[in-house]
C-alpha cells in the first residue's frame, strides 16, 4: 500500500517538479537541462503580452470568484428556508452546473449572451442620440459573468453542507436574546460559515484563473493567461513557458498559507470567545 501511494504521488508531482526545475535552464531547449538561469523569470515578466494576460485573468478571477462568493452565500442561506423538496430540486440543478462539461457551459453560455447582445444593442441605439451609440459585447464581462455563474455552484454546495451542520439552536437561542435577524447573522451565522465562504472563494478564484475552455468561447478579444500559454506551446515548449508555471505554482502556494493562516487564526478566537 505505501509503494502504491508512493507511486501515486511521484506520478502527481514529478512533472511539476521538472517544470520548475527546467524553468532556470540556461538553454532554450525545454528538456534537456544544460545549465542554472533565472534568465527567463525576466523575459516572462518583461513580456507585455504576459503580463496583459496576467492581469486579465486576474481581475477576472478576483471578480467572478467574489461575485460567486456573495450570491453562492446568499443562495445557500435561501436554501436553509425551502422546504425539503423544492430544496431537493435547487440541490439537483447546482449538481448538474457541477457535472456539466466545461465545453457544453462555454457552447451555451455563447449562444444565450449573441441571443442577449442581439436584443439589447438595438434597443441601446434607439436609445441613444449621437451617431455612435454604446454597443456591448463579449469580453470582460462575458467572462466574469460566465465563471461566476458556475463558480456560484461551487461556493453554494460548499457552504450549504457548513450551514446544515450549524443546526437551529444557536440561530433560535439568538432570537430568544431577541437579537434581530441582521445581528444574528452578523455575529453568530457568519462567523461559523466564514472558512467555508473562503473555502469557496479560493476555489471559485482558482478555476477562473486557470480555466481555458469557457474563456476561449466568450472573450472575445480579450486574452486570458491560459489562453496565451495554450496559444504559445503550439510553437512548442520554453523555459519561459515553465517559469510562467512556476510564478502561478508559487502564487497558489502562497494563497494556500495565508487561507490555512486566516482560518486558523478565526478559530483560535472562536475558540477564545467560548
Amino acid at each position: 500500500m505505501r509503494a502504491l501511494v508512493s507511486a501515486v504521488y511521484l506520478f502527481l508531482y514529478a512533472p511539476i517538479a521538472l517544470v520548475v526545475l527546467f524553468s532556470f535552464n540556461a538553454g532554450r531547449n525545454a528538456s534537456e537541462f544544460t545549465g542554472f538561469s533565472t534568465q527567463w523569470y525576466g523575459k516572462a515578466l518583461s513580456n507585455g503580452f504576459l503580463t496583459d494576460a496576467l492581469i486579465n485573468s486576474l481581475i477576472i478571477a478576483f471578480t467572478s470568484a467574489t461575485l460567486a462568493a456573495v450570491f453562492g452565500t446568499m443562495a445557500a442561506l435561501g436554501m436553509e428556508r425551502l422546504s425539503p423538496r423544492a430544496r431537493a430540486v435547487f440541490d439537483g440543478l447546482f449538481a448538474a452546473a457541477i457535472v456539466v462539461p466545461g465545453v457544453v457551459i462555454g457552447i451555451a453560455t455563447l449562444v444565450a449572451l449573441v441571443e442577449v447582445f442581439a436584443f439589447i444593442n438595438p434597443v441601446l441605439a434607439s436609445l441613444w442620440p449621437g451617431e455612435r451609440p454604446p454597443k456591448i459585447g463579449l469580453g470582460y464581462g462575458s467572462i466574469i459573468a460566465a465563471h461566476g455563474l458556475f463558480s456560484m455552484a461551487l461556493v453554494t454546495m460548499i457552504v450549504k453542507a457548513r450551514i446544515s451542520s450549524l443546526g437551529r439552536d444557536i440561530v433560535e437561542a439568538s432570537g430568544d436574546l431577541y437579537a434581530t435577524p441582521l445581528t444574528t447573522f452578523r455575529q453568530i451565522v457568519l462567523p461559523q460559515i466564514l472558512p467555508s465562504i473562503l473555502a469557496g472563494f479560493l476555489l471559485a478564484f482558482t478555476f477562473s484563473f486557470d480555466d481555458f475552455i469557457v474563456a476561449f468561447f466568450v472573450a472575445g478579444s480579450k486574452t486570458t493567461l491560459p489562453m496565451y500559454v495554450f496559444a504559445s506551446i503550439r510553437r512548442g515548449v520554453t523555459p519561459e513557458i515553465n517559469a510562467i508555471a512556476t510564478l502561478v505554482l508559487v502564487a497558489s502556494l502562497v494563497m494556500i498559507v495565508v487561507a490555512r493562516v486566516l482560518m486558523r487564526e478565526r478559530k483560535a478566537k472562536t475558540a477564545a470567545t467560548e
